[in-house]
C-alpha cells in the first residue's frame, strides 16, 4: 500500500467532501494532467476574483448582497487555493525531502 505521504491530493473532494487523492508514479497520466489543469483553472479563477474584490471594494455603492457574494465566491476560491497549494508543497517536498 502506498504511504499518504506519497499519494497526491487533488483539487477536487469526493461527493462526503473528503479529499481525493492520486496514487501514481506517472505525472503525465490522464488524472494528473486533469488536475494540473483544473488546479491551473482554480489559481486562475482566485486571480481574477482578488481583481474584482479590488473594483466591489473601492465602489462605496457596492450592495451588501454583492459584497456578500463576493465574500462567498472568495471563500470558496481560497479553499480551492489552499488544497492546490497542499498538494502542490507534498509534491514538491516528495521531490527534495531536504531542500536546505
Amino acid at each position: 500500500m502506498t504511504a499518504r505521504n506519497e499519494l497526491r491530493l487533488l483539487p477536487w473532494s469526493g461527493l462526503d467532501g473528503k479529499p481525493c487523492y492520486l496514487s501514481t508514479d506517472d505525472r503525465d497520466g490522464y488524472l494528473s494532467r486533469l488536475a494540473d489543469n483544473i488546479e491551473a483553472v482554480q489559481v486562475g479563477s482566485a486571480a481574477e476574483l482578488l481583481k474584482q474584490a479590488a473594483e466591489t471594494l473601492d465602489d462605496e455603492h457596492a450592495s451588501p448582497e454583492g459584497v456578500r457574494l463576493l465574500a462567498t465566491e472568495l471563500a470558496g476560491a481560497l479553499e480551492d487555493v489552499l488544497r492546490v497549494a497542499t498538494s502542490r508543497g507534498h509534491l514538491l517536498a516528495e521531490r527534495d525531502p531536504h531542500p536546505f
